[in-house]
């Protein structure tokens, strides 16, 4: 299949140049659908242009709308990291996270159905007004 080295380093160049080219097709595909300001309409044209005219359809588009691809792409990068750190609040929030008086009560049920030992339960109270310190101090 390869006579010499050249034509195997020609092969893989011809397969980066390949898959950089697919890669930069989903970009394209990608940012399209992702931009706002483009109605319906825009965004099938837009389409059946890439398809039908592929290289001339991609680089038409990096010619006229390259520009906002960058801010669109931070845009959603940032609502992904927004909507990422109200989860792990919400999680925080619903593990206890900010109460110390639910950790003693339910360590104090704990205790009265027999699961824990006294020793085990001041363990529990201490830790937890010692999170409730440091969380008020934090927060003072």
């Amino acid at each position: 299949m390869f006579d010499d080295n050249g034509s195997f380093l020609l092969a893989m160049f011809e397969f980066f140049i390949f898959v950089a080219w697919i890669m930069c097709l989903f970009y394209v595909f990608g940012d399209v659908f992702r931009s706002r300001d483009l109605g319906g309409v825009a965004k099938t044209l837009w389409c059946v242009f890439i398809i039908v005219l592929p290289f001339l359809g991609v680089f038409v588009y990096l010619i006229a709308r390259g520009n906002g691809m960058t801010q669109r792409s931070m845009e959603a990068r940032q609502q992904l990291l927004d909507q990422q750190a109200q989860y792990v609040r919400s999680v925080a929030a619903s593990n206890g996270g900010g109460s110390g008086v639910d950790e003693i009560a339910s360590a104090k049920k704990l205790l009265d159905d027999g699961a824990i030992s006294q020793t085990e339960f001041e363990q529990l109270k201490a830790r937890a007004l010692a999170t409730t310190n440091v969380g008020g101090a934090a927060g003072a």
